[in-house]
């Protein structure tokens, strides 16, 4: 129910801005979280690069930053095996696509079952000569999607017993964030106040 409300305001926001309702392009990344401790150890995991024992949180979104598809696992699942289930879940959905940018933990694998759904991944490579934080081209828009989804307090750790729950919270922060979108309703915030 969240992800059929949420592909509806997600074609009237696109609509709203000038752009067709659905899109040709997407973006993917992934979020590793902490979990609470009434979460099953079983559907928990740990991700060793981030050193975070948790779920794995991997989206799509459209270059706008509105989400397609969103899939919860294990924090211990890698980015090209989560990348390859969402790659079969955009081709179902949305056939209109045809380009997905990805960083370097989806590549391989992930470009091969791109092309055999027809959807042509690029990844996008951070300049090695650069320090510190650097916007990264087209990526940029899928961080700060999950960044907007962190505001939502409910997000900041992973509460639910199930993944699916877990998923259908994230469609409700996006719901909620596309309703402000197209009402023009700011955010309400405790500064300046």
């Amino acid at each position: 129910m969240f992800e059929q409300l949420n592909g509806l305001l997600r074609r009237l926001v696109r609509a709203a801005e000038g752009r067709d309702p659905e899109p040709t392009a997407c973006i993917i990344d992934s979020q590793s979280v902490k979990t609470s401790t009434n979460v099953p150890a079983a559907t928990q995991g740990v991700d060793v690069g981030k050193r975070i024992v948790g779920r794995k949180r991997s989206i799509v979104t459209d270059t706008i930053g509105l989400l397609l598809v969103v899939l919860v696992t294990a924090a211990s699942v890698q980015d090209g095996t989560a990348g390859q289930q969402l790659l079969s879940a955009v081709a179902a959905k949305h056939p209109a696509i045809s380009k997905a940018w990805a960083d370097l933990g989806y590549k391989n694998a992930v470009v091969e079952h791109g092309a055999a759904v027809g959807i042509d991944v690029e990844i996008v490579r951070r300049d090695p000569t650069t320090r510190g934080f650097v916007v990264q081209p087209r990526r940029w828009v899928v961080e700060r999607t999950v960044g907007r989804l962190m505001h939502h307090r409910r997000l900041a750790r992973d509460c639910e017993a199930l993944p699916a729950r877990s998923e259908a919270m994230i469609h409700v922060a996006m719901i909620c964030l596309m309703t402000r979108r197209l009402t023009g309703e700011s955010t309400p915030t405790w500064r300046g106040a």
